[in-house]
């Protein structure tokens, strides 16, 4: 490989690392966003006597973010093993609020 294909090369490297750099902060703060939005629902469970999980609408979100992943050429098992976290997650500081 000439220096000149390797001065490219990691030229290229270092844009995809600056991508990724930015995507992964857009996932932190887009997380914090949801998780804010999680712990106002599950505030008004506590108060209301609701139970800390839906099963119903954990079954609709996870065919749903299966069929965004489907049509963002995202492997949809990845998808749904990424939102059962956030739904575990999301499901324990519901029953720490309902104590």
């Amino acid at each position: 490989m000439t220096d000149e294909a390797v001065a490219r090369a990691a030229a290229l490297l270092k844009e995809h690392r600056e991508s990724i750099d930015r995507l992964d902060a857009i996932l932190v703060f887009t997380l914090a966003e949801r998780f804010k939005h999680t712990q106002g629902v599950g505030r008004l469970k506590a108060e209301h006597g609701l139970p800390p999980s839906d099963p119903d609408r954990e079954a609709r979100q996870i065919a749903r973010l299966e069929r965004l992943a489907e049509e963002a050429n995202l492997d949809p098992e990845f998808a749904r093993k990424f939102l059962n976290f956030i739904i575990s997650e999301v499901i324990r500081h519901h029953e720490k609020l309902q104590k």
